[in-house]
């Protein structure tokens, strides 16, 4: 009567349609979700929280059982109406006549409205059995009722009925008409005439009635509500829910019909109770309303405990849920039942039911919407194991209804609307952050891999341009103990690029009875936690560290995510230390180190792999056209500490792109040396070295026109927008030292090897004449250049095509960056610059 006395027969019948439109697609993924496995207690909230996870869940779940709270206070404020109207004292008068008896006033209405709550609380608290054998009762009950509503619009005569409504401090009487089947009542109440709630004294208009009438709607969850304490959830809540639906929607469309075409407006406006006035026995009317109310205030009241039971089970909350644990010996929630009884009695306190009842809905569309999303989810994941039995629903009924929602609860209230999107992301951002860990699944896993696959076969490796390069990071790393700062600076040096962490375990497969390396991915994904590193995890078992490498290089990545730089840490006798337990993620009081990483070595025990092996593995990754990093000291740099130091002068990282072991074949801008460059720039790049300078150091001997030089290396830096500080230093003195071997003087022929190209892999012939004499002065003055910078590049040559000659190799590399401090040896071979747009 509410609905058609203000918003006339074809808004109503549109209000009707959209509120079952969207009731309808949600039906749909309920009934998806619910038979796609088993189900337990808390309903919508145990549907979304395994199929959304923990954060989505736990939030919904907060939001619905605060709907239900409020649905429950709403039907409760809509019995004491109905109470008070049979029984109430009329307004004006000060004492009661016959059955009017009861005072009317906001504090005897809260009274009644908590004696009724309190009944609602006694059924309740037996059990769920009681519960649905009284239900079932008020559901014969309301049958009943209805059929006798159906029959009096056709046996009751017209009448006149006196209306008596508040006025100021007493009351006035108007006069509704119940008419009969009549064509000109009929066109009367076609079109809609809002006017004043004589309840709340607030003009209507179609979303405030929208909201009143949904309430009416939202029955669909109580079964699923319910899913804890039903035999079959799978098989029960497709067939009850869907039959609810059909039903409730067939019978609210012709009592519409029924009540436009027989009661004039003010009867249907003034007089919300009119149905007891034209009823063949008017007490089984008021019998209906008080079992209709009282059983959805107690199905809502219900459902609301079952939700927060479920919450507490999960301990998602931690222990500020703790109590609603506990059960009675049958398995009752009763604590819940009693917590969520004191909410509702709170929610008494706003007197009135159109007052709370647009928020109910907007809570209610908002899970709704929830659920639409939860299935949407797992229908666009297309996970092998969603399979339900339910299958009449597509991706379009979910959005469909997830869209209707969200229109309606803005249409209906945006404050209500916004504020409950508000709390629901507050609660989404606390959840994810201080909820533990779930092991239900997390959907976002499932979407996420769908995603990546797709984007993955759409990235076409033969669509790669230099402009768009990015380094591709694979660090080896023995044990990470050692290399914590090295794992560290390598994912400051990646650029938004792949990094992968890369071990090699020196085991046989064939001698072991199951893969060692399955219980040790845990350990490495923690460690990459709790480095804050961005980075996968790849482990290989192998007979030498060499071939584990090359099966790195060759497995790791996944199409056009291919690592394209091997990080090394360098090859000395230094005896590694222990970098974790100094880390602050580690040295916390709180913190323990759950890692199963196994002890350093000790300097007495002898290392996995030999100098040649070592060496072997850099030439290995540059026939494969990797480039090459080796970090020495990485481990000795305390960025923080040289990040945080005084701001004048900035930290420095000096860049030496010249070939310090090939003065006789210097040059500034090939392949490698414009690799170095780019490295350097990356890392200065990244927001942790921003406020760091680049020094660039061009090496000039006397009569070669140095500052043509320097102008020509500043053209070039310009051309490649980097920023960084040109010093000339003079090394005559150094590279005198290499002409004095026998090779010849410096205006002499070349040498073997000099004129080689870039791409060739043979190492220079004057290679084995470069004395120790030569390479501790070019240390010396790398060494010379203050202030110490935070990190040097320096140039790292091939190594030579004679593998008897890779110990030397190691050994002049040792010699040349010895006491430089953190210093990373750098060769590129592929082109990773640009200065096009």
């Amino acid at each position: 009567g509410f609905v058609v006395g203000h918003a006339g027969l074809y808004q109503a019948l549109a209000m009707f349609a959209v509120a079952y439109f969207i009731i309808g697609m949600t039906v749909l993924s309920v009934c998806a979700i619910a038979t796609n496995g088993a189900l337990d207690a808390g309903g919508a909230y145990y549907m979304i929280s395994r199929a959304l996870g923990p954060e989505f869940g736990g939030s919904i779940g907060i939001m619905f059982f605060l709907a239900n709270v409020c649905g429950s206070a709403l039907y409760v404020l809509g019995l004491v109406e109905a109470v008070v109207d049979s029984f109430g004292i009329p307004p004006g008068q000060k004492a009661g006549s016959g059955v009017h008896v009861l005072p009317q006033s906001y504090w005897y209405e809260l009274l009644y409205g908590t004696v009724l709550l309190a009944l609602c609380l006694l059924v309740c608290l037996v059990g769920a059995s009681i519960y649905a054998k009284a239900t079932f009762l008020i559901f014969l009950i309301v049958a009943g009722v209805l059929g006798t509503i159906l029959i009096s619009f056709f046996a009751t005569r017209p009448i006149g009925v006196p209306i008596r409504l508040p006025h100021f401090n007493g009351s006035e009487t108007e006069n509704g008409s119940f008419t009969g089947f009549s064509l000109t009542t009929l066109q009367d109440n076609l079109g809609g005439g809002y006017g004043v709630d004589y309840t709340t004294g607030q003009m209507m208009s179609f979303s405030s009635v929208f909201a009143v009438m949904f309430n009416g709607c939202t029955g669909i969850m109580a079964g699923s509500n319910m899913s804890g304490d039903l035999k079959r959830p799978s098989y029960s809540i497709p067939r009850g829910t869907i039959s609810a639906v059909l039903f409730t929607y067939l019978v609210y469309n012709l009592l519409a019909f029924l009540m436009c075409a027989t009661c004039n407006r003010t009867l249907l406006q003034k007089d919300y109770g009119f149905l007891r006035d034209i009823s063949i026995f008017p007490p089984l009317v008021t019998v209906g309303i008080y079992a209709a109310t009282l059983s959805a205030a107690m199905s809502n009241l219900i459902g609301a405990s079952r939700i927060l039971y479920a919450l507490a089970r999960d301990d998602l909350f931690g222990r500020a849920l703790a109590l609603a644990k506990k059960t009675s010996a049958s398995g009752n929630p009763v604590m819940a039942v009693i917590l969520s009884w004191l909410v509702v009695q709170l929610v008494l306190f706003s007197g009135k039911l159109n007052t709370i009842a647009g928020v109910v809905t907007t809570f209610f569309l908002l899970v709704y919407a929830t659920v639409n999303l939860a299935c949407l989810a797992l229908e666009w994941a297309s996970a092998p194991n969603f399979r339900p039995t339910f299958r009449y629903f597509t991706w379009h009924t979910c959005l469909l209804g997830i869209a209707g929602c969200c229109v309606m609860m803005f249409l209906i209230s945006p404050v209500s609307a916004s504020a409950s999107l508000g709390f629901l992301l507050l609660l989404l951002l606390a959840l994810h952050y201080l909820s533990p860990s779930s092991t239900w699944g997390y959907i976002s896993q499932a979407l996420i891999f769908h995603q990546v696959r797709k984007y993955l076969l759409m990235l076409d490796v033969r669509k790669d341009h230099v402009k768009f390069w990015r380094p591709q990071m694979l660090l080896m790393v023995q044990n990470p103990r050692g290399s914590a700062r090295l794992i560290d600076f390598v994912n400051d040096l990646k650029k938004s690029g792949l990094y992968v962490l890369g071990h090699v375990e020196l085991q046989d497969l064939d001698t072991l009875p199951s893969d060692p390396l399955q219980p040790q991915q845990d350990s490495w994904l923690s460690l990459v936690d709790k480095l804050n590193v961005k980075a996968f995890v790849s482990l290989t078992l192998a007979p030498s560290v060499r071939h584990g490498v090359r099966q790195l290089l060759f497995t790791s990545g996944l199409g056009g995510m291919r690592p394209n730089t091997l990080v090394l840490g360098f090859y000395d006798d230094t005896v590694p230390q222990d970098g974790l337990a100094r880390h602050p993620a580690f040295t916390s009081a709180r913190e323990e180190i759950p890692l199963g990483f196994p002890p350093l070595r000790a300097s007495a025990t002898p290392k996995l792999l030999s100098a040649r092996e070592y060496v072997g593995i850099v030439a290995d990754a540059l026939k494969m056209l990797r480039n090459v990093l080796l970090a020495r000291q990485l481990e000795s740099l305390d960025k923080a500490w040289e990040l945080r130091r005084a701001a004048s002068p900035p930290p420095a990282i000096h860049v030496w792109p010249v070939n310090l072991l090939r003065p006789d074949s210097a040059r500034y801008a090939d392949t490698c040396s414009l690799f170095l460059l780019q490295m350097a720039c990356v890392l200065n790049m990244a927001r942790a070295w921003r406020r760091a300078r680049l020094r660039l150091f061009l090496c000039v001997e006397a009569g070669a026109m140095p500052h043509a030089q320097e102008e020509k290396l500043r053209q070039l830096l310009k051309d490649l927008r980097i920023q960084a500080q040109i010093q000339l230093v003079p090394w005559d003195a150094v590279t005198r030292l290499h002409w004095q071997t026998p090779q010849g003087p410096p205006g002499g022929p070349a040498p073997a090897g000099a004129a080689e190209e870039e791409g060739t892999v043979n190492f220079p012939g004057n290679a084995t004449q470069v004395s120790d004499e030569y390479v501790c002065a070019a240390n010396k003055l790398v060494l010379e250049q203050s202030p110490a910078p935070a990190v040097r590049f320096l140039y790292l040559p091939r190594p030579p095509a004679d593998t008897s000659l890779y110990p030397l190799y190691l050994h002049q590399l040792e010699l040349l960056t010895r006491g430089l401090g953190p210093t990373v040896l750098v060769h590129g071979v592929s082109a990773v610059t640009s200065t096009q747009l």
